[in-house]
């Protein structure tokens, strides 16, 4: 695979442009990628509206119907369902780790086997979250064990 980079002038939009013979499941993600990775998400804390980008996220959760976003130091609410933030980070390092955990594989710091054929991942903020056995074989999947 061949790869350019060309530089544009400030006034000038960005672009990317793929050219390949087929559109294969690693050229969407790619395209997946970069699409999540420049668009921020609205989040909501102590009544007062942010936008942060996507890999600033740890994990989303959601709690008593209310979804929320974890960052390294903030906790933030977000006003979409769990299923919806799934679909929109569909091919990109977000991942479905419970009924009601997303986990961002890129601030995960390593994962270890827990009881019951479920797995734990240590975030690098310091917190762990669980991976239910159902979502354990997706994940090795992913990571290609």
């Amino acid at each position: 695979m061949k790869i350019t980079i060309q530089e544009c002038e400030r006034e000038e939009e960005e672009e990317v442009v793929l050219r390949c013979k087929n559109v294969d499941r690693d050229i969407l993600k790619l395209i997946y990628a970069l699409r999540a990775k420049r668009e921020k998400i609205t989040v909501w804390k102590d009544e007062k509206m942010f936008q942060v980008l996507p890999q600033e996220i740890f994990y989303f959760e959601s709690v008593d119907n209310h979804v929320f976003a974890y960052l390294e130091q903030e906790v933030c609410e977000v006003k979409k369902k769990l299923y919806e933030l799934e679909e929109i980070y569909v091919h990109t390092d977000f991942f479905r780790a419970s009924k009601s955990t997303i986990i961002n594989l890129e601030k995960v710091e390593y994962l270890s086997p827990g009881f019951h054929g479920r797995f734990e991942a240590a975030m690098k903020n310091g917190e762990r979250l669980v991976i239910s056995r159902q979502y354990v074989s997706d994940l090795k999947r992913r990571l290609g064990v």
